[in-house]
């Protein structure tokens, strides 16, 4: 199950508390004072993994707690610091803290990294308040407390080309295609429940990153279907891809007001968007008679040039992976 969000409630281990001890040994008589140091507690880290696809561990598991330090000893032992927990997100994620609402990192890179709740300091012993004017002290300091705070985690997946589109625009077919990804495929809209990225593998062993998103429909910047959940996610695609299927010849007045809808929520979602470079591709060529002339259509009715494409066929796929890559590494082209 993909999850984008979650939130979650993080407590760095306490500093364990300082000894008061002396020392006791045959021979040595008035051994002065002997109490170690308390242990210091462990942190709370996040780290960016690609090995990682979602948040659904951490929105099952929100509760996220490190070791505390052990207290100190006698004979001027030390307390055992606490061990510190490590969080795996997937990479994208932002970290967010509820309260304040401020940003506090962006966990955009692999092995990105950021200390999220710092441990507690560990207490002195009484050793450590050992003078000239007290040379048998009986104090000692208790332990720090670890730091606690509320984080709201978002993930922005990161892909080379979106696919955008109504429902049913052929989306997920063409990723399943391209790619290993399997998401859903059935002829009724909303299969695609969440964004599926998949590694789109070319000769020459070129590869890049293509993201199936959601079908948008009108309202969707705003909260209507599911595209407002998911626009995010493109927003850190290089390349989008903008999907119609092919009406027949009677429908080609609603396909293009479907097609501007979409850019019309893509303009109203903002975050740039409509700047990204962008490709306008005819889906499902197989299912009508003669594409191309509908194609020329719809390019004068919308003022593009498109592509016509049949990824059950594969009519068009290899020539439109090309043009991505061509886009992607235009120093290649």
């Amino acid at each position: 199950m993909f999850r984008d969000e979650a939130k979650l409630i993080v407590q760095a281990g306490n500093g364990g508390d300082g000894s008061v001890a002396f020392r006791r040994e045959i021979y040595v008589p008035k051994g002065g004072p002997a109490g170690g140091d308390g242990g210091r507690g462990g942190d709370v880290v996040l780290r960016a993994e690609e090995s990682e696809t979602t948040l659904l561990d951490l929105v099952r598991s929100p509760h996220l707690r490190a070791r505390s330090g052990e207290n100190g000893g006698g004979a001027n032992c030390a307390g055992k610091d606490g061990e510190s927990l490590l969080v795996h997100v997937p990479v994208g994620t932002i970290v967010i803290d509820s309260e304040s609402g401020v940003i506090l990192k962006d966990l955009a890179m692999p092995g990105d990294e950021l200390l999220v709740a710092r441990g507690g300091r560990g207490g002195r012993g009484n050793t450590a308040f050992k003078s000239s004017t007290n040379q048998t002290p009986r104090k000692a300091e208790r332990g720090r407390r670890g730091d606690h705070r509320t984080l709201r985690l978002e993930l922005k997946l990161i892909g080379d080309v979106g696919l955008v589109g109504m429902p049913n625009a052929g989306k997920s077919t063409l990723i399943t295609r391209v790619s290993a990804a399997t998401p859903k495929i059935a002829d009724y809209p909303f299969t695609t429940l969440h964004p599926h990225p998949g590694i789109v593998d070319m000769p020459g062993f070129r590869r890049f990153v293509m993201m199936d998103i959601p079908g948008l429909i009108e309202g969707a910047s705003v909260g209507v279907g599911l595209g407002d959940r998911f626009l995010r996610h493109i927003e850190r695609t290089r390349v989008l891809l903008h999907m119609i299927e092919l009406p027949s010849d009677e429908n080609l007045e609603r396909t293009a007001a479907e097609a501007r809808t979409v850019l019309g929520e893509l303009a109203r979602f903002g975050h740039g968007l409509l700047e990204h470079p962008r490709m306008t591709v005819y889906s499902k060529a197989d299912q009508v008679l003669e594409p191309e002339v509908l194609a020329r259509e719809l390019d004068r009715m919308l003022g593009v040039k498109g592509r016509v494409v049949s990824a059950l066929s594969g009519f068009g796929v290899p020539e439109l992976l090309e043009a991505c890559w061509a886009v992607l590494h235009p120093a290649e082209a």
